[in-house]
Parts: C-alpha cells; structure tokens; sequence
C-alpha cells in the first residue's frame, strides 16, 4: 500500500486517495494541496450514483412506482403539447441508465440545456434519436428528470430526500448544491461531499444496504443498479442505474465517475471501497481517469490481496 500511495502522489491531479478493507482504513491522504478530507468537494457526475440510491428508496417506500414507471406520469405538466408517441414509453429505469433515446443535453448540447428557463421541459422536448431503452446515451438532462421526478412525486426537494433517506442514516453532510430555475436539485452533478463521506455511501453499497443493523437501501435495488444494462461508446465500459460496472486487477468492479477524475470504487470481492477526489476542472484528456483505473488494478487491489492472505 505504501507504495501505491506513493505512485499516486506522482498524478499531479489527484486531491485524495481513502482506501477501506471491510470498514477498516488502509490509506487515507490529501495530495497537491487537496482539502481536508472531511470536506465537502464537488463529486460532478459521482452524484448520479446517489441519485440511484435515492430513485431506489424512493421505490422502496412507495414514492415511486418501480424502474419501469413511466416518466410521463409524473412529469405530464412539462411534457409536449404534440409529443413524439416514444416519450410515453420511456421510464425511469431508462432516463438511470441512460437509455432514454432523448437527444442528449450533455457534451455540446450542455450550454444549452443549463441556460434554458425549464430545464425539465427542454430535456422532455429533446428529439428522439433512438427508442426508449437503446443505445447509451450519456446525458445529465436524464438524471436531471430523475431528480425532478423525486421532487413532484415526494413533494420534498431532493436535497431534503437526501438529507433524510441518506444524510441522517448513513451521519453524512449534504451541503445544498445547484438548482434549476424552478427550484428542482440538479440531478446527476454537482453534489458536494467529503471524500470521507463519500466512502461512507460506497460503505452502504459494499454493505448490501444495511447500515449499523438497519436496512437503508433494498438489497434488490443494488442488485439491478449493478446489473448491466448497456455499454458506454467511450470507455466501453458496462452501464447499470447510476454506476459502471466493470472487472480491474482481475476482480469484479462497480464505480461512480464524476467528471476530472471524482471516484467512487467498489470490489466486492475484496470488501474494497475506495475513493480518489482529483482537480474538478480537470478535463478527462490527458490519462488521468486511466491513471486512476491503473492506481485501482495495479496498485490497491493487490495491495488489499496481499493483506487478506
């Protein structure tokens, strides 16, 4: 371990690195002049992973109807008046995976979209450029609707929801982050959270969703969030609700990724949850993530192998 500590103070980029084995700490440092690790930082796109969480209590407690509810039926008021006869069918299992078949709102559509006056209605009006439940079809705008599902279903913004579902349970901060103009939490960016806290949310995951002898998440809804449901055209990584799934250093991986290197690792296997927080302004060019991904296979995990022999 001490040397994969060393090998990522060598990645100019990266602001943390807290590695646990089955609870306990094996590593936990600040790099570059990271904050402290208790505080809050931007996880960019690491929050479509508790966005899921939330989507899956949310399900659990009757808020939302199941993955397969469809989106129109809560989102109706801000749907087109002649909408294409394809949004009826899309669900919420589909806007999770992304798989809505909407055109998408991030990349060089995202200017755009975050500049509109409804964000939820800009994302319904999206031509369709593939069926519900195609292609994977990154797009913020999709966990965006997800977040203002949660918000017109429960009657509670979502930095309640999380706050309550998530915050209190698992003795998290949430600190409140962006809204749209209507008032709904950007769903899918912009969360904040201490790398310490973070891993606290890996922990409920790892853990099967049972905290401290309560259950907080269904065991099922981890099960579907890590079940492979598409296949990213970038990284050609798997795709579930909200998390990657793929295999590093030979063991079975699930991760958050928030963009510039803000990641969120677990390898059931090994009883691994581990967080990396790098400079949030950092572009995804130049091989960080794969610095990250390689600090990962190479690094910890036969760091964690060697210790459980």
């Amino acid at each position: 371990m001490a040397q994969t500590v060393a090998a990522a103070e060598r990645l100019p980029r990266l602001r943390s690195l807290l590695v646990l084995r089955d609870g306990e700490t094996l590593a936990e440092h600040r790099f570059n002049g990271g904050p402290p690790l208790d505080r809050p930082v931007n996880i960019k796109s690491a929050s479509k992973s508790v966005l899921s969480a939330l989507a899956g209590i949310a399900i659990a407690r009757g808020v939302l109807e199941g993955a397969e509810q469809p989106v129109v039926s809560v989102l109706e008021a801000d749907a087109p008046a002649n909408p294409d006869p394809r949004l009826v069918q899309l669900t919420l299992g589909n806007l999770l995976s992304m798989q809505a078949g909407l055109e998408r709102t991030s990349g060089p559509n995202y200017g755009r979209w975050v500049t509109s006056p409804n964000w939820v209605r800009y994302a319904l009006s999206r031509p369709f450029v593939d069926a519900p439940g195609g292609g994977m079809l990154y797009s913020t705008g999709s966990s965006h609707l997800v977040s203002a599902m949660l918000t017109r279903a429960s009657g509670r913004s979502t930095l309640e929801l999380a706050r309550d579902w998530l915050g209190g349970p698992l003795g998290i901060t949430i600190p409140p982050w962006p809204r749209d103009p209507q008032g709904v939490y950007f769903g899918g960016n912009d969360m904040l959270m201490s790398p310490r806290d973070l891993a606290r949310f890996g922990e409920l995951y790892r853990l099967g969703g049972v905290v401290g002898g309560k259950r907080i998440l269904p065991a099922e809804w981890i099960a579907a969030s890590w079940t492979p449901r598409t296949t990213s055209p970038w990284s050609g990584e798997d795709y579930g609700y909200g998390w990657f799934v793929s295999e590093m250093g030979g063991h079975p991986v699930r991760y958050g990724w928030g963009y510039g290197g803000q990641m969120l690792y677990i390898v059931p296997s090994l009883k691994l949850t581990v967080v990396m927080t790098s400079q949030s302004d950092a572009a995804r060019e130049g091989g960080h993530i794969d610095a990250l991904h390689r600090l990962l296979a190479e690094g910890v995990i036969p760091a964690a192998e060697a210790g459980a022999g």
